[in-house]
């Protein structure tokens, strides 16, 4: 009962920050990521949660592949990763009104799953914005799991990686859905705990992306045996 006291709260108050976000980022655009960074930063006090990180971002790295499996996903590497992001995301969060502004006015990516032209417009503008310095993020699984395990690439992450020759860094995300499960309506304290595994490079083996996969799985796997 109290974690879904406490989900509720969560979302108010994401209705409320993000709103303003939204308007702060408006006015100030040129400092969006500062905005989106400090926001990220103080959902640890008011959800009351910690960040564990094992390893380093590869600062060579213009791609990364997170697995999904909360809203949380996003909003703690907003506050630790030091680079501009590029989230890819759905167009239905875009089409939502006011609300969707939040991927619209940082510039971030969209893409219509329904879209046979999806690809190509998701290396337009994947290329734009690593021309202007940002990294692209991307959730490879395409919809959000449970959290004890990997879901399926899909495969455009792939594409857009060889397309673009793009070095590529994975992150394994754990914790982060038992600290906000927005399906379930549930919230509680904990530790959310980032992962950066070695970078690859695409041209350097024609199996990379299962590889990566597996690596990630294995990763999952293991840590959510541990905790």
């Amino acid at each position: 009962m109290l974690n879904r006291l406490k989900a509720i709260y969560v979302v108010v108050e994401f209705v409320i920050t993000v709103a303003v976000i939204i308007l702060l980022m408006k006015v100030f655009n040129k400092n969006n990521k500062y905005f989106r960074n400090k926001w990220a930063k103080l959902q640890k006090y008011l959800i009351g949660y910690s960040i564990k990180e094992v390893g380093t971002p590869d600062p060579e790295a213009k791609l990364l592949l997170l697995n999904h499996q909360s809203l949380m996903d996003i909003v703690v590497l907003e506050d630790v990763y030091p680079a501009d992001i590029a989230w890819v995301a759905k167009k239905e969060i875009a089409d939502i009104p006011f609300f969707g502004q939040i991927l619209s006015v940082p510039h971030m990516i969209t893409i219509d799953r329904e879209s046979k032209a999806s690809l190509v417009k998701l290396f337009k503008d994947a290329k734009d914005r690593l021309n202007k310095g940002r990294v692209v993020a991307i959730f490879p699984e395409g919809t959000r799991g449970r959290g004890d395990k990997i879901l399926k690439f899909k495969a455009g992450s792939k594409l857009l990686a060889e397309k673009l020759g793009l070095k590529i860094q994975p992150i394994v995300i754990v914790g982060s859905r038992k600290v906000l499960d927005s399906q379930n309506l549930t919230c509680q304290s904990g530790e959310i705990k980032i992962i950066y595994l070695p970078s690859i490079d695409p041209k350097d083996d024609k199996d990379w992306y299962e590889k990566l996969y597996q690596d990630m799985k294995e990763t999952l796997a293991k840590e959510t045996k541990l905790t």
